[in-house]
């Protein structure tokens, strides 16, 4: 049901029946709105703030605009600067399989605190107490109103910035694009799939002239065995078929990212956002393989993360591993420098 709202939040559906219902959505989406700005304002006057900087890494609408990435790059680069940083996550709970997006941080960043608690002031408290930071990245947090942030920072898919402009349910949108005037930094990701994007800065300018817009081009870096770590490259792939599987919010940009290196994809098996994988999907997936004379799969981190407590020996999955590339990265690192010096 999740997957068929969302392709029509998407105006991927426009059979009769679907035109009918979303006609139903978009008056369910004036309600929406009016909550939103209710509630917005109420807890923006009462923000609390804290005695460490905080940086929020969001988004304006539902599904990826790749800020786990970003989170990554920036805790990367904070600890390279020498600060004392936790990175807070809501995470996603399916049964007792937890939060894709946190794990795959934690993986990726040894060494700093992950903490996943959907109470961020109690968990930034507990950062403060138990980790003694002077810096909390607030993972998904632009629209934690309720808490004084020291700089927002946007993600916006230059691919598919806004979805149809309506808010949830009938459109994307977490909240009125007049939000945006709370960010200090838009950072348009996905730039590699769409480089033309002249008209949308042209848009988001007429909604802050004020803004630092930065580009960010979400790149592979390589892949990896299933529960290996090792790089192998993208020639280890020549000449052979391959079956994708993702559970993430645009599985089109991972598709086309694969498809860029050349990859002979034989098909595409979607799941809906941070799915719960079950041994009737791993059946499907390795069907798929089978009739498509091959056993070799790629999904994504996110996807790994999910597919630990599997047995997988018999197949050979490989995990796409991507890095990010900032333009005026130096401009992009004062920025986030600025905010120590206030």
């Amino acid at each position: 049901m999740l997957a068929y709202l969302y392709s029509l939040a998407k105006d991927k559906k426009n059979d009769f029946l679907s035109n009918l219902i979303k006609k139903l959505l978009y008056l369910l989406s004036l309600l929406y709105e009016l909550i939103i700005r209710i509630i917005r304002n109420f807890r923006i006057k009462r923000a609390y703030r804290f005695s460490c900087k905080l940086i929020s890494v969001g988004n304006i609408v539902l599904g990826g605009t790749g800020k786990t990435p970003l989170v990554e790059y920036l805790a990367n680069f904070l600890k390279r600067e020498k600060k004392k940083i936790a990175i807070l996550s809501r995470g996603y709970a399916q049964g007792q399989n937890l939060n894709d997006e946190p794990e795959m941080l934690k993986d990726n960043l040894k060494d700093i605190p992950i903490i996943v608690d959907k109470d961020r002031l109690r968990a930034i408290q507990r950062a403060i107490r138990d980790y003694k930071v002077d810096t909390v990245i607030l993972d998904d947090g632009f629209q934690q109103w309720q808490i004084k942030k020291d700089l927002e920072i946007v993600t916006i898919d230059a691919t598919n910035p806004f979805g149809n402009g309506k808010l949830i349910p009938r459109g994307i949108l977490r909240e009125p694009l007049d939000g945006l005037k709370r960010a200090q930094i838009i950072v348009l990701t996905k730039t590699n799939l769409n480089p033309d994007t002249l008209d949308l800065k042209v848009f988001l300018e007429g909604i802050n002239p004020y803004f630092f817009i930065f580009e960010a081009e979400y790149l592979p870096l390589g892949f990896y065995r299933l529960n290996q770590r090792g790089l192998i490259s993208f020639s280890f792939f020549k000449d052979k078929k391959v079956i994708l599987f993702s559970g993430i919010a645009e599985p089109d940009s991972f598709e086309e990212l694969i498809l860029n290196m050349d990859i002979a994809v034989k098909e595409h098996i979607v799941f809906p956002d941070h799915h719960f994988y079950r041994k009737i999907d791993i059946e499907k997936i390795k069907a798929e393989g089978k009739r498509n004379n091959t056993n070799i799969f790629i999904t994504t981190q996110k996807d790994a993360v999910r597919l630990k407590d599997f047995a997988l020996s018999d197949m050979e999955i490989y995990v796409l591993k991507i890095t990010i590339k900032i333009n005026e990265e130096d401009n992009f690192f004062k920025r986030i420098l600025s905010i120590y010096n206030s």
